[in-house]
């Protein structure tokens, strides 16, 4: 059998994870029943083109943590999550729901669980904790895998370790909680950095934004950029994805709006011609057996291959369509 084309290109190292590029925010049982379902009437290829995201921190009423931790589980454990591509928030490592979250996630819904988003991450030992304790319960109940830990950085402390904690075996993902870190600074930084343009032209938030993102892809996590709050114009969303991708190297964005989903993915695709540069490559690359190849007088081998095979994998997973089906054909995993 031929060896599949990521056997050849990451020979030295693994790629960035492959998920969606838009993770969608649902805090109650009516909201994640919506989105499971457009997700399933927005696939393509059978893959959703967006995850599921179930907040046990923002979604949960007081007093009813157990209960609401309890409906998600049993909705990513249940038949309405179709492509097994839900994660669930839970609280901070500090709050004292946040080990029964775990508990009762894990035990009712770890063999489906995509992966589990921890907030307020300030330390290293922190997320440690949280990960032995996840590890714990996964395997005490009989889920022999690693669920991903995506952490949010919302402190101080937190962007002082964020090298430390993206190194983790274990974490998938990195985010700046952009409302939390703002406010974090007492006054320091006006809240209009919060939204955009902002968020992207205040010296503080930029260079947070880009310590986050350099320490994901530093440890091959993908760099996952906050919430849009302007979710009346669609346009917003599509701006600041694009403008995270473009200026910051974030590879994925939350939502917290439905109409916000498809503009989101829209702007973390590759443009065109960027897309059919990188088809173009691969294509010449395969012909030559991954050996060094010439296209428009630059000179291009495995190097600058792998760049063109995830720019094309990160256009196949926003919806883009792929300008040739050999180059489809790299990415149906039956073809390993």
């Amino acid at each position: 059998m031929a060896m599949h084309p990521k056997d050849i290109l990451f020979v030295d190292g693994k790629p960035l994870p492959a998920i969606p590029a838009c993770e969608h925010f649902a805090g109650n049982e009516k909201f994640i029943r919506r989105a499971l379902d457009l997700q399933r009437t927005t696939a393509q290829a059978g893959r959703p083109v967006f995850d599921v995201l179930c907040d046990l921190e923002d979604g949960a009423g007081a007093g009813r943590e157990r209960e609401t931790a309890e409906m998600a589980a049993a909705m990513v454990a249940g038949s309405e999550n179709t492509f097994g591509r839900v994660g669930v928030r839970v609280h901070d490592a500090s709050h004292p729901h946040c080990m029964q979250d775990i508990e009762i996630v894990v035990r009712a819904a770890g063999a489906r669980l995509a992966y589990i988003t921890l907030p307020k991450c300030d330390s290293r030992m922190d997320v440690l904790k949280i990960a032995s304790y996840v590890n714990h319960v996964a395997e005490e109940h009989g889920h022999r895998r690693l669920i991903p830990l995506h952490v949010m950085i919302e402190t101080h402390q937190g962007l002082r370790e964020v090298f430390d904690i993206a190194s983790l075996g274990q974490i998938e993902g990195v985010n700046l909680g952009i409302m939390d870190f703002v406010s974090s600074h007492q006054g320091a930084i006006p809240a209009a950095a919060m939204s955009s343009p902002g968020q992207f032209d205040h010296p503080l938030i930029r260079r947070a934004k880009l310590e986050i993102s350099a320490a994901a892809l530093a440890a091959g996590a993908l760099p996952i950029h906050g919430v849009t709050q302007e979710y009346r114009d669609a346009s917003v969303a599509e701006n600041d994805a694009r403008r995270a991708r473009e200026e910051f190297g974030y590879l994925r964005q939350y939502s917290i709006h439905p109409d916000q989903i498809m503009p989101i993915l829209r702007g973390m695709r590759p443009g065109v011609a960027e897309i059919e540069d990188a088809a173009a490559i691969l294509l010449a690359a395969q012909a030559a057996d991954w050996g060094p190849v010439g296209y428009k007088g630059k000179l291009h081998d495995r190097a600058s291959f792998r760049h063109f095979w995830q720019l094309l994998e990160r256009a196949s997973r926003t919806g883009a369509t792929l300008p040739d089906d050999a180059v489809k054909a790299f990415f149906n995993e039956e073809s390993r």
